[in-house]
């Protein structure tokens, strides 16, 4: 009874991590685009880029102290509460970039959300009670006090002591710096990708520091220490050349997804088959991080995904080499320590099962959630060919694996000639006219509750499954 108590202990702070670890996805993702813009504006125009200019580099301050924060604010309050969150979690992100005389990427991830929670507690008080004619004037001037209190609230309280809490961080990162330990760190991070617990950290801790950072000295050492594709391509690369069965003949296809593509869950299937391959994960990434630290690299902007294109092209002049250098030898150190591993560990006659290591990751993605989901009503049965306009693959964060499996399905269509759209989505953001909806098989409930009116199918492998060759089929006859 006391280890089964542990146990759901456990995985209870692992689903509240990974819940805290998809808000923050969820707040900077969408903007991860406006913080590239940023990068290469940063790496081009500021006095050390490629192309010095002092007018354009006038675009670099404005842009990380009011855009970026601006733009998660106003995201955060929309995924509590519509447009209406949106706009007065912006609104009250100004108070806290005001209120700080650092970028506000923590305090704008705290206003945001929180500030759209009181305007939608307000109108579910006042809702159904305000009279006819009136609705305009009551929901504008609401939005307007609260969240000019909010804003007054977030300039003198919350501003100044996110900027504290940043500042401690950041004093914290330079001790690790200084005394030469800032590789260990990768001891917490590898595992923790493997167990989707990466959002929490990257995003709520690396980027806000190392955007401030980079802002300063035109770099950051930060941005690389999760997104870094070595340690997942030596990985795969000793499965590739020393493995077996499915995971040697799937490995390839996995190594371009990963390494360009920068899609790194591709690899985690890989790591849980063996577990102790994460051994090999920590190695190459406290290698990596050590090249790093010692040849002084650094990338002006995230590298999301973390594709080694999306790599060269945030690194700032002068500072490509060291940048290849550390994912390099990340690479290399870690293929050593999975070929050992593979080589010298227990062999079996069976295969390696990456089926249930990929059921068992989704399992771990989901963190349970599904648990937390109404019943769904059953799902829409197989539409009519005429019927079907809009495919939608919807994946948790709606830009990884689902961008992967609507990119194959949408291939496949082409290619019998069958002219519907295909896109991908978040499962909480499946929009009301799609037609079919394709999930993995743990994500499929939570599909069907957000759109009770579409046809669901699941998969269990978004890259390669007989149920794209059966809708094909189905919708070309």
């Amino acid at each position: 009874m006391s280890n089964e108590t542990n146990t759901n202990a456990s995985k209870g702070i692992r689903v509240r991590v990974q819940q805290l670890g998809r808000l923050l996805s969820g707040m900077v993702m969408p903007n991860i685009g406006a913080f590239i813009a940023w990068g290469l504006i940063t790496a081009l125009f500021i006095p050390t880029g490629w192309f010095p200019n002092e007018k354009l580099g006038e675009l670099v301050g404005p842009m990380i102290t009011y855009l970026l924060p601006l733009l998660i604010g106003y995201t955060g309050g929309q995924m509590v509460h519509g447009k209406r969150g949106a706009v007065i979690g912006a609104v009250a992100t100004i108070g806290v970039i005001v209120g700080a005389d650092i970028p506000m990427f923590l305090g704008a991830m705290i206003v945001g959300p929180i500030a759209a929670w009181v305007l939608k507690q307000f109108d579910k008080l006042i809702d159904g009670k305000i009279k006819s004619g009136f609705e305009m004037l009551v929901n504008n001037f609401s939005l307007g006090i609260i969240g000019g209190a909010l804003t007054l609230v977030a300039y003198t309280g919350i501003g100044p002591l996110v900027q504290g809490i940043t500042r401690a961080l950041s004093a914290g990162v330079d001790v690790l710096v200084n005394a030469n330990l800032l590789p260990l760190v990768n001891i917490i991070i590898e595992p923790a990708k493997v167990l989707f617990l990466n959002n929490a950290i990257n995003h709520g801790i690396f980027s806000p520091i190392a955007t401030e950072e980079s802002a300063r000295i035109g770099q950051s050492v930060l941005y690389m220490l999760e997104s870094n594709p070595g340690p997942g391509l030596g990985i795969l690369l000793a499965y590739w050349f020393f493995g077996r069965g499915s995971a040697k003949s799937s490995a390839p296809g996995a190594v371009v997804i990963h390494f360009l593509g920068g899609i790194h869950e591709i690899y985690f299937p890989y790591v849980l088959m063996k577990p102790v391959l994460i051994l090999a994960a920590i190695a190459g990434g406290v290698a990596g991080t050590f090249t790093f630290q010692i040849l002084g690299a650094g990338l002006a902007g995230p590298a999301s995904p973390g594709s080694i294109l999306a790599y060269i092209a945030m690194a700032p002049k002068g500072g490509l080499i060291p940048v290849l250098a550390g994912v390099l030898v990340a690479t290399i150190v870690s293929f050593i320590v999975a070929v050992l591993l593979l080589k010298t560990g227990k062999q079996t006659e069976e295969e390696p099962n990456l089926e249930e290591a990929s059921a068992k990751m989704k399992e771990m993605k989901t963190g349970g959630m599904n648990d937390q989901v109404a019943p769904a009503s059953a799902a829409v049965a197989n539409l009519d060919k005429d019927n079907v306009n809009k495919i939608v693959f919807a994946c948790d964060a709606g830009m990884g694996s689902s961008a992967m499996g609507a990119s194959v399905l949408r291939k496949k269509l082409q290619q019998a000639g069958v002219n519907i759209t295909v896109v991908n989505s978040a499962v909480s953001e499946i929009p009301d006219d799609a037609d079919i909806v394709i999930t993995q098989k743990t994500l499929t409930e939570r599909a069907i509750a957000k759109n009770p009116n579409a046809e669901h199918i699941s998969i269990d492998n978004f890259l390669k499954s007989p149920r794209y060759d059966e809708l094909v089929e189905r919708l070309k006859d």
